[in-house]
């Protein structure tokens, strides 16, 4: 998978035209807090509140170009990749199915409805929903938007590219992996401008697939249990995403979820910023390696905004230590 500046240049013109560009912000109060400079990408500031929607209006520019746009179309996800087919099918007039598994967050499904897509529940993960959904699209004739493509993450990688334009100094950047697109976007951008800004991933401790992926040098499926992060509760690694980290991440970090928990607290506490449990995990890990980051130019990538109000209040009325 090449990526060039060129590629992700003209694909931040596709998203561009339904959305601008995200803030970055260095939150004085964060700041003082961590003890670092530390940027973050305000992500969660999109449309849907969430980076995936690049990577689907660009995945669907390139349909329409090609002159082969489908009938229908249908994916699989937690929400927030359904939150980005959704969106971009509805600009195009196509419809869209979704599956997501049971027990999905409420207040996605309801945003994805919203979108106007099908919304289907099948399985106990989303390992077991993507499986099904390619059995639905064979069995209706439908076109399957998959959940890791070149074209989603050149999209992706737009943000990558403001960040790192907007502050070309950085020494780190942390990036949550849930199948990968992101975090692949952010080492494209970054190899895009000849930066040698270190790209850490940011895994849940309780779906460490891609962790011991990426230790291991080969895929390993491990189960995903995690109960707040659910943008990353992933059981079976991208072959393709990991190839690309194997080349451009120089470490993971692992995050429990009481991390995740206390980073939503302070990002909330310090910006007053909503985030979900995949969205706070990039602050969760660079302030587990606050020391290792003092006197550094840090950022941290807020994937996504979307928790259910339920949810985020019971984890706001906990302590707000980190």
């Amino acid at each position: 998978m090449q990526i060039t500046r060129t590629d992700i240049e003209q694909a931040a013109q596709i998203v561009y035209a339904a959305m601008p560009p995200t803030p970055q912000y260095c939150w004085p109060l964060l700041r003082e807090h961590l003890g670092m400079n530390i940027w973050v990408k305000h992500e969660n500031h999109t449309p849907v509140g969430a980076f995936k929607i690049r990577g689907g209006l660009v995945y669907f520019a390139h349909l329409a170009r090609s002159g082969n746009m489908p009938r229908g179309v249908i994916s699989a996800t937690r929400g927030n990749h359904g939150q980005s087919i959704g969106f971009a099918a509805r600009r195009y007039g196509v419809p869209a199915t979704i599956v997501v598994p049971h027990g999905n967050s409420v207040e996605k499904n309801a945003a994805m409805r919203a979108l106007g897509v099908e919304l289907i529940e099948y399985g106990e993960d989303f390992q077991a929903a993507r499986e099904y959904a390619a059995t639905l699209a064979l069995a209706r004739g439908l076109h399957m938007v998959p959940s890791f493509h070149p074209l989603l993450v050149t999209g992706v990688a737009t943000y990558s590219l403001e960040l790192l334009r907007a502050v070309p100094d950085l020494d780190v950047v942390y990036v949550p992996i849930g199948l990968g697109s992101g975090i692949c976007g952010m080492i494209a951008a970054r190899d895009a401008l000849g930066l040698n800004t270190r790209v850490v991933g940011v895994v849940s401790a309780h779906a460490p697939a891609y962790a011991e992926s990426f230790q291991a040098g080969r895929l390993i499926e491990a189960p995903a249990r995690t109960r707040v992060a659910d943008g990353m509760a992933c059981r079976v690694p991208e072959q393709d995403a990991l190839a690309f980290m194997w080349r451009g991440v120089d470490r993971m970090v692992q995050v429990t979820d009481d991390e995740v928990e206390a980073a939503m607290r302070l990002l909330f506490a310090c910006t007053h910023n909503v985030c979900e449990g995949a969205g706070a995990a990039a602050l969760a890990a660079a302030a587990q390696e606050r020391l290792r980051n003092t006197g550094r130019n840090v950022a941290v990538v807020a994937s996504g905004g979307n928790v259910d109000r339920e949810a985020f209040a019971a984890i706001l009325a906990a302590p707000a230590a980190v």
